[in-house]
């Protein structure tokens, strides 16, 4: 009989999220790059928000303890 770690699986999971968020954040970066360059201020900032969304994801709370009920939880900031 397999026992599954809901801790662990979670743990898992945001791992998965971190994966996800590694190319936005990284076109993000080149988007940020190019407002500096254009001193876009209002778009830094606007930029510096949903990079600083994406880091938070993390903190987003999983409230299932089945592997279907982990897995169903994918934050909408990751699509």
């Amino acid at each position: 009989m397999i026992v599954v770690n809901p801790d662990k699986a979670k743990s898992i999971w945001k791992d998965k999220w971190r994966e996800a968020r590694k190319p936005i954040l990284a076109s993000l970066d080149i988007e940020f790059m190019k407002a500096v360059e254009a001193g876009d201020s209002e778009k830094q900032a606007e930029i510096a928000s949903k990079k600083q969304a994406l880091r938070d994801v993390t903190q987003t709370e999983i409230n299932g303890n089945t592997p279907e009920e982990i897995k169903a939880v994918w934050p909408s900031v990751l699509n």
